[in-house]
């Protein structure tokens, strides 16, 4: 099993001149190391204790004076702000907590050093345990994916809906979900993008993201709501249920991105070929469902996606889909061009549907929901 990078939520971290004989000065609920401390415990940030990295920093396993295991990620980018300001920024994010998010342990400001301290998570991120090579692969059957799905989902509602300020996180993928020693996902990097300039971002001056997982029209027209998350959710659910990588790989005779192999293969009602020759036993209604979720999830316009509250309600109980609302996909590739006008032209009649009932995704008795489609090349001509 792989060691675990964590990144994520934040206790309350002010500046303190107080001189305690510890790895740490305690200041209300979170620690303030040292420099040295944290050198100490990386063995000077040597490369053999590295387990992670991405677009804000590089992690290393860490153990402190006490033996307590820790992940601390040495942030690469400059802040924009101040220690003052940086610190407020922290503790305002440091309210947000939930079990599907990391914990911060403690953080470290000293001259032109910042560094947060979280929790050591045993089995690494997803990205690894499910995606990553055969050394480090773990097999993981159809329950542990289910709830792997439906914890990421919870967090990432409980940052759309009740956490304070509300956080879009960006870039939702499967290194940024982390598994802990029971394999349940905790989300992390959530809110480190408001601590950095604009032009610091992992694709373009202009968006946060990874290719493979972008809503098309965050990445084309840099419209960002929570729709971006959703998108990004959808595509990480057909990740944990394929066992395959939406960046690193192409599907069928046509060489398709994940997302477009399964329309392709639920338009051809055969669905069930994207799941993971790992997974032996799994039911396949379930499983379905899982996987019509994630395509209400990817649908080209924002306004026709589900709430992450709506996608925990699909996910968690056994509800009738509304299928007449879905429709085709919509794909970022770079080099693809867009269409403003034709999205918000789209965006606008999709508003006058009345889409934005309790949870028009969902079927009952009483409720049946039409739909006319629109298809990506309607919004983002190819």
């Amino acid at each position: 099993m792989g060691m675990g990078c964590c990144y994520g939520a934040f206790d309350s971290c002010k500046p303190t001149t107080t001189n305690l004989p510890s790895d740490a000065i305690a200041t209300n609920n979170v620690k303030q190391f040292s420099y040295n401390s944290l050198r100490s415990a990386t063995r000077n940030f040597h490369p053999s204790n590295r387990i992670g990295g991405g677009g804000f920093g590089v992690v290393y396993k860490g153990v402190l004076r006490d033996e307590t295991h820790v992940a601390i990620k040495r942030l690469s980018a400059e802040s924009k702000q101040g220690t003052v300001e940086f610190l407020t920024e922290i503790n305002m994010i440091s309210r947000i907590k939930h079990p599907n998010l990391v914990q911060l342990i403690g953080c470290c400001v000293e001259d032109g050093n910042r560094i947060l301290i979280y929790e050591f998570l045993q089995n690494n991120s997803l990205a690894t345990a499910l995606l990553g090579s055969r050394g480090k692969h773990v097999d993981l059957n159809w329950a542990t994916r289910a709830s792997i799905c439906k914890g990421t989902a919870s967090g990432l509602a409980f940052l759309h809906e009740e956490a304070e300020p509300h956080i879009v996180h960006r870039d939702i993928k499967a290194s940024n979900v982390l598994l802990d020693g029971d394999f349940n996902p905790k989300i992390g990097d959530f809110g480190l993008a408001k601590l950095f300039p604009d032009n610091v971002t992992h694709v373009s001056t202009r968006v946060a993201g990874t290719v493979g997982y972008l809503a098309p029209e965050y990445a084309l027209l840099g419209q960002l709501t929570k729709k971006v998350d959703v998108y990004s959710f959808g595509v990480l659910m057909l990740e944990i249920i394929s066992g395959r990588s939406s960046s690193h790989a192409a599907f069928g005779e046509d060489l398709f991105g994940l997302v477009e192999w399964a329309w392709k293969l639920k338009d051809e009602e055969r669905l069930l070929e994207i799941v993971d020759s790992d997974l032996t036993d799994c039911p396949d209604d379930e499983v379905t469902r899982f996987i019509t979720i994630a395509l209400f999830c990817t649908q080209a316009l924002s306004n026709q996606r589900p709430t992450m509250k709506q996608v925990v309600e699909m996910l968690t109980k056994k509800v009738n889909l509304n299928v007449k609302l879905l429709t085709e996909p919509g794909i970022y590739k770079p080099h693809s061009r867009s269409s403003r006008s034709n999205s918000d032209k789209s965006e606008e009649t999709t508003r006058s549907r009345g889409l934005n009932a309790k949870n028009p995704f969902v079927t009952s008795s009483s409720q049946q929901v039409s739909s006319n489609s629109y298809s990506i090349t309607q919004m983002f001509p190819r």
